[in-house]
């Protein structure tokens, strides 16, 4: 599903992007694209990645991230992490809309000021959950009734960008957001391991959220790991649900009761003990070749100029954080009962 302003109140807003790294050379091409935008510039302290980016996209290099938030109504934070704090408390002080990569901030104790700084200033701001826009993800979404067991699996090859941090805030973030978005239940425990092969920090997790409505979540992220594999897989009463963020195709396969029997073209399973036979239906939905992070960038301009809730709230951004550092906190639990 995607969100558009209506026209009679769209408004130019004129945004500016921190950090012209890998991803903010990404954000700064497709804020060209989205008529909702002015881009004003951007401001990196790199020289080198200064250059580039405005050789490439011939936009204006701000000399300070002070001289380009005063020249904004919209920041797009896409600096490290540990940056990410500093950067939008200066944009909230003084009244900025806000787009912020994940995670959300460094610490759970910064990702709270800040959400405190955002509902001072008045102003929207939005969380780069960049996986609530993949496409395969939105088709999927309106099958997803009440999931009572979830398999994520987020493999990626060796990069030293993102080694900073352990393997669960560069990757299995992203699939936690997921699965608080479709879980409506409290957490009741966490069960979590990780290890470090190649970095200072995990570079391969496994975590289990059990929920209080029984729901059961197992998240597996590794970054060192042979081939790609972005793959969810949800299991509900009569349904089951694959999700491959990667190549954006999604499986539908649902159990309908027969009445009677059952048609001879029909695919069945018998439950045996007199509960009787259910059909077995295939579905493919339709997955529309979208763009995510354009999408998410298109949405954030659509809650600005209609002043709606953004669909990735920092409160979304906190509660994906808050997760992550429980799981992170069992690999330091693990780590001393083996010692």
């Amino acid at each position: 599903m995607v969100y558009f302003c209506r026209k009679s109140m769209e408004k130019k807003l004129k945004i500016g992007v921190l950090g012209a790294g890998h991803l903010g050379m990404i954000h700064l091409k497709l804020l060209k694209e989205i008529p909702a935008y002015t881009v004003m510039g951007f401001y990196d302290p790199d020289m080198e990645r200064s250059a580039k980016a405005q050789a490439e996209h011939s936009v204006n290099s701000f000399k300070s991230m002070k001289e380009l938030i005063e020249h904004c109504d919209v920041v797009d934070i896409v600096t490290p992490t540990v940056t990410h704090y500093d950067c939008a408390a200066l944009a909230l002080r003084k009244s900025k809309h806000v787009f912020i990569e994940k995670p959300v901030t460094n610490t759970l104790g910064e990702a709270r000021r800040l959400a405190n700084l955002a509902r001072e200033a008045g102003t929207i701001v939005q969380v780069g959950h960049v996986e609530r826009f993949n496409p395969a993800f939105l088709a999927a979404k309106p099958y997803c009734g009440q999931p009572m067991f979830i398999e994520a699996h987020r493999l990626a090859q060796f990069n030293p960008r993102g080694t900073d941090v352990p393997v669960v805030l560069d990757l299995m973030i992203h699939d936690i957001d997921i699965v608080l978005n479709i879980v409506k239940a409290n957490i009741r425990r966490i069960s979590a391991s990780g290890v470090a092969v190649v970095s200072d920090s995990p570079d391969i997790a496994n975590a289990r959220i059990e929920f209080d409505n029984g729901c059961v979540a197992n998240l597996t992220a590794s970054r060192i790991s042979m081939k790609q594999m972005r793959k969810t897989r949800i299991f509900q009463r009569d349904a089951y649900i694959a999700i491959d963020f990667l190549k954006k195709k999604t499986d539908i396969i649902r159990l309908e009761t027969i009445e009677g029997e059952p048609n001879p073209d029909t695919m069945f399973i018998d439950l045996g003990f007199g509960k009787g036979k259910k059909a077995i239906t295939f579905e493919a939905p339709e997955v529309p070749d979208t763009n995510a992070i354009k999408m998410e960038l298109e949405t954030f301009a659509d809650a600005i100029n209609n002043n709606k809730t953004p669909i990735v709230t920092i409160d979304d951004g906190y509660k994906a954080l808050e997760v992550a550092y429980k799981i992170i906190d069992k690999f330091h639990i693990s780590t001393t009962l083996l010692k």
